[in-house]
């Protein structure tokens, strides 16, 4: 079964099951954009639109997620918001270089087959200068983990990744630097990571 399937049968349940556990590590790594400067700010696999509660005002938004039903209860939640919604691979992003301000990348890169092509299409897509906040669970360089890795050749096929090393995901992006790295949740599983795009020279 594909993501894109899975992901259409768990849509009901989708909230019941995360939008507490993951509301306020959601609205720690938005905080981001309330000072950044005004502009056009792409959410990468935007879901049933847990994130759009914490959306500063001043941007303009565009979600996109692989999932009709999905971006259905998003739809649901927008509310007059200035948000775009469309449906569309995030690890082949149908935008042009350097087009957002900023890519939010929450719950996504451990989800997705390709982590790597997904950062590396979101930064692609960013500006020089530009800000990418992810918020996931990942594995730590060299950590064994063995029972995450044990169960991963199952969910990864019906929900999501656990065996993703963030470490090794930055490398398809040499143009990007972390700027700050946190635990969220989970001991540290989860983590808030805030990544910038390399300023033209």
């Amino acid at each position: 079964m594909s993501l894109k399937h899975s992901y259409a049968l768990i849509a009901p349940f989708y909230d019941a099951f995360l939008t507490a556990a993951t509301h306020a590590a959601r609205g720690r790594s938005l905080a981001a954009l309330i000072d950044h400067v005004p502009g056009e700010v792409l959410i990468a696999g935007i879901g049933t639109g847990l994130d759009i509660p914490h959306l500063p005002s001043q941007h303009r938004y565009v979600g996109i997620d692989v999932t009709r039903a999905m971006l259905a209860k998003a739809k649901r939640r927008l509310d007059g918001e200035h948000i775009r919604l469309v449906q569309g691979d995030v690890q082949r992003l149908p935008f042009a270089d350097n087009r957002f301000d900023a890519v939010v990348l929450h719950l996504i890169l451990a989800v997705v087959p390709e982590p790597k092509a997904c950062l590396a299409e979101a930064a692609r897509v960013l500006k020089p200068g530009g800000l990418i906040l992810v918020f996931d669970k990942f594995l730590k360089p060299g950590e064994r983990a063995l029972w995450k890795r044990a169960i991963n050749s199952l969910t990864r096929h019906v929900a999501t990744r656990l065996d993703v090393v963030f470490e090794e995901v930055l490398a398809a992006a040499p143009g990007v630097d972390r700027h700050h790295d946190e635990p969220a949740l989970a001991g540290g599983w989860f983590r808030l990571i805030r990544l910038r795009k390399a300023e033209l020279r």
